[in-house]
């Protein structure tokens, strides 16, 4: 007997970085994500599906998806948002950047629930018309959100009492981020919830939808609290209820 719809563990899509990469007896470019987002979605109640980074993103291809992460990665091209390439920004990727802003519209659009990670963050602040900090320690004076290479810094966040963030998280957050960039320009419609003690933007919501949460910092690498992809997975299955 087929189980009911609404038994069903919600299922969220992830999306993945484009890399070269090596696996097996294989070197090639590969659409890759860390595990840990995996992790978090599951442990949450959701199941977990990758998103190609060259996909066909629009309403019509996405009705099978319950919610959505947007995952951390490559830096947004600057041209994206007007400006020229600060010499510490990575090369763009247009295919990735492409596939995201198609994404990122299309969930708006069916009020898809939404988590966004550090990259994902920049993408729905770039979309939606706002920009970035390319170069974050000319901007705080050190290098404490990105300490090392391939390695996670330590951040204490304030969390504006009554948003979603402060709902799931409380109002005093610690967290773990690796990132050069910032918000520098809200895009209009945005509301920041969180910064860092320096003052960087460590989150935004988008007030009247179901639930879009973007934060600077890295939630999926504590395996330990979940609760934010436990929201997201609540939101989802409410949307799938009511539909």
């Amino acid at each position: 007997m087929a189980s009911n719809v609404s038994d069903r563990p919600p299922v969220i899509g992830i999306t993945t970085y484009l890399e070269h990469a090596t696996f097996g007896v294989w070197e090639t470019d590969a659409a890759v994500l860390h595990r840990d987002y995996l992790d978090a979605v599951r442990a949450a109640g959701g199941n977990p599906v990758l998103l190609s980074p060259i996909g066909d993103w629009r309403p019509a291809t996405l009705d099978w998806l319950d919610g959505l992460v947007l995952a951390g990665g490559a830096d947004v091209d600057p041209a994206r948002y007007g400006q020229p390439p600060h010499p510490t920004t990575g090369t763009p990727q247009p295919l990735r950047d492409t596939s995201e802003f198609a994404l990122l519209r299309a969930a708006l659009e069916m009020d898809l629930p939404t988590v966004a990670v550090c990259r994902g963050l920049h993408v729905l602040n770039v979309a939606l018309g706002g920009t970035l900090h390319q170069h974050l320690p000319e901007v705080v004076g050190t290098n404490d959100h990105l300490p090392h290479v391939a390695s996670f810094g330590k951040t204490e966040l304030s969390v504006t009492p009554g948003s979603l963030l402060a709902q799931v998280l409380g109002e005093s957050v610690s967290a773990l981020c690796h990132h050069h960039q910032s918000v520098d320009r809200v895009a209009e419609g945005l509301q920041v919830v969180a910064h860092a003690q320096d003052g960087t933007v460590e989150a935004l919501e988008l007030p009247g939808r179901r639930f879009v949460v973007a934060m600077q910092s890295h939630p999926e690498q504590n395996a330990d609290d979940v609760r934010l992809f436990g929201a997201l997975v609540k939101a989802a299955h409410e949307r799938r209820g009511g539909r």
